[in-house]
């Protein structure tokens, strides 16, 4: 597992702005990112609102967006397509601004919700309520929270000894992986017919039958916690120095770490709740921002804007590249990333970083 010195650390670079009286600094190069990654979903998304079982054009889609379709065109656009992808978009820049927290704080690519725990303890809090309490969907969502909560808070507790160190809360948090795998598992094995089906459909991670009733909590989860991210974000490329360098330039270390654990953990249980436990989004999305971006930051905007078009994209091609075997996106997105995980673990290896 690698770990971060202050000789890793580059120097600060960017064009200075003030907003209000906040200083930041923009970078020109992830600004232009950005613009891409913003591109290329909104061709993306057009793409999924075109196509399917049944095909608009461009016009009769502008149309529609106008408010002069069909019956028929607008409920396929504004019932079934414009939320699936409005959840695409803002479940993958959550799960891309959360896993660029979690590189960050554990200075390790393979910090990412969906490694050390996070994810599987949102899995185990929405599997609990499906099949044991038989709850519907609001409760689902709720225990899915709930779960996510309390994994993070296990596994932040065990790794907590005189501070937290990345490497482990890896550790501690593949444990705890491991183990809520095996308890799901187990509630599966003792869960009625129809429960057991259900659960494992929740579990794939699937955008499929998504409506504005799960647009609404995403977007205010990101609305209130993307700010407060950037505006700790700020002190990350500090904390990825190293704890005694970061508390020699007045960064409270441990309290700023929390408070970035609480805003990463949030974002991860949101986004679970409304699509499943979708993989590797969390993981590849902000390593790819990062050399994007050229960044040597956590580049949180990057990073949601590239968990936005890698999931809205997974979810075309899980779709469409299959006729009428369409396959739910996290069925796509652990394929994809599992290649990904490889390539990212062989580099670590040649690099000499274990």
């Amino acid at each position: 597992m690698s770990t971060a010195t202050t000789e890793d650390a580059r120097p600060v670079t960017g064009v200075p702005v003030r907003v209000g009286r906040m200083s930041l600094r923009a970078h020109p190069r992830a600004i232009v990112v950005v613009v891409a990654l913003l591109a290329a979903t909104s061709g993306l998304a057009v793409l999924e609102m075109l196509t399917g079982d049944f095909p608009l054009t461009y016009t009769q889609l502008v149309d529609t967006l106008g408010g002069a379709g069909t019956g028929g065109q607008k409920y396929v656009v504004f019932d079934l397509r414009l939320p699936r992808v409005a959840v695409a978009v803002l479940v993958g820049a959550a799960l891309g601004i959360s896993g660029a927290i979690f590189q960050s704080l554990s200075r390790n690519p393979l910090g990412s919700p969906d490694i050390i725990g996070f994810a599987s303890g949102s899995a185990t809090g929405a599997i609990l309520v499906l099949v044991v309490f038989g709850g519907g969907i609001t409760q689902i969502a709720l225990g899915s929270i709930l779960g996510g909560i309390a994994a993070a808070v296990a596994v932040y507790g065990l790794a907590h000894r005189t501070g937290v160190q990345g490497y482990r809360l890896i550790l501690i948090g593949i444990g705890v992986t491991a183990v809520l795998g095996s308890l799901n598992t187990y509630i599966l094995t003792r869960a009625g017919l129809r429960q057991a089906q259900a659960a494992q459909v929740w579990l794939v991670g699937s955008l499929n039958g998504r409506g504005w009733s799960e647009v609404l909590p995403v977007a205010v989860a990101l609305v209130l916690l993307l700010p407060a991210g950037v505006v700790l974000g700020r002190k990350l490329n500090l904390l990825e120095m190293g704890d005694e360098t970061a508390t020699m330039l007045g960064v409270r270390v441990e309290s700023t770490r929390l408070l970035l654990v609480v805003v990463s953990v949030a974002l991860t249980a949101v986004a679970t709740a409304c699509a499943g436990p979708i993989a590797f989004v969390a993981l590849a999305a902000p390593q790819l921002a990062r050399r994007l971006a050229g960044s040597s930051g956590p580049a949180l905007l990057p990073a949601a804007a590239m968990g936005a078009a890698l999931l809205l994209g997974g979810d075309v091609l899980s779709q469409r590249a299959f006729g009428q075997n369409a396959l739910p996106v996290g069925v796509a997105t652990a394929a994809l990333g599992g290649v990904y995980l490889a390539w990212l673990l062989a580099t670590e290896w040649r690099s000499g970083r274990r």
